[in-house]
């Protein structure tokens, strides 16, 4: 694995590799990496010649800086990771290399309803940043495919608005959220849990997974409240929306809504971790 910290060594030697009729696949994270992340390094070396991973915690996505000053930052360990799933290339920028002007009055996207609802509603400003670094890294690396996990399901919506608004030809893949042995999704955040949160954190899955085989009978979304909040949950949101536009969906009963393609999607905090989560309907 070849680790890159300038956007010009990477471009260079991109450049290169293209230039032997090899295809681009791309991973982007903020590190502190799990399995999850280590799934989409295996999907992409499936899928392209090139694997290339970025890891970045950028600082215009967090609505909370707190957020941000604890985000964990596990570095060593991630490269020990991504050398041992084959990982091709590794971009480790500096905040300077991508904002070289400072994060400061930076340009903005037209996102419409998609910054409004849900994450857009109780993070505001998050998926402009989002937006910023994708931008940013997506002009560096120029992939051919990108690799993107389905947890963060509002965000690869969001992503896909920013490929259209650049009028990109690289492909986004939303992958398979990877769980936990008791449903957890794995997050980073995860880690920042303590022993006892941790245990009552799967609690998130078992309110999905009541909502997936509930659907259609009335008060399901109020009896998968109830679960989150009887293992002290804090909730954001627990909807049920149009799995195209995010829209609401009604959780009413009957076969009407149900024929509608659907996910559920979950915001809570455990003490003062952020979780989310969703399962396709």
């Amino acid at each position: 694995m070849i680790l890159f910290k300038r956007a010009e060594d990477l471009t260079g030697w991109l450049r290169e590799q293209r230039s032997g009729g090899k295809s681009i696949g791309f991973v982007p994270t903020m590190g502190a990496l799990h399995p999850g992340h280590i799934s989409l390094i295996d999907i992409s070396k499936k899928s392209a010649e090139i694997t290339v991973c970025s890891v970045f915690v950028n600082p215009t996505q967090f609505n909370d800086p707190k957020d941000f000053q604890k985000y964990p930052i596990t570095i060593e360990k991630d490269i020990f990771l991504l050398e041992k799933a084959g990982t091709d290339a590794l971009f480790l920028p500096e905040a300077v290399e991508l904002y070289p002007g400072g994060t400061k009055d930076l340009e903005k996207y037209e996102l419409g309803r998609l910054e409004t609802l849900l994450e857009g509603k109780y993070r505001p400003g998050h998926f402009q940043g989002v937006c910023q670094v994708m931008r940013r890294l997506l002009d560096i690396v120029a992939p051919d495919d990108l690799f993107m996990g389905q947890k963060d399901y509002q965000q690869c919506m969001v992503v896909a608005r920013l490929l259209h608004l650049m009028k990109s030809s690289t492909r986004l893949h939303p992958c398979p959220i990877v769980r936990e042995a008791d449903g957890l999704a794995m997050s980073s955040r995860n880690m920042r849990l303590t022993e006892r949160e941790r245990e009552k954190a799967p609690a998130i899955y078992r309110a999905l997974t009541l909502v997936k085989e509930e659907w259609g009978k009335p008060g399901v979304l109020s009896r998968a409240r109830a679960i989150l909040e009887e293992n002290g949950f804090r909730i954001d949101y627990v909807e049920i929306a149009d799995a195209g536009t995010l829209e609401p969906v009604d959780d009413g009963i009957g076969a009407g809504s149900r024929q509608k393609r659907a996910v559920v999607l979950v915001a809570a905090f455990l003490g003062e971790i952020r979780l989310i989560d969703n399962i396709l309907l």
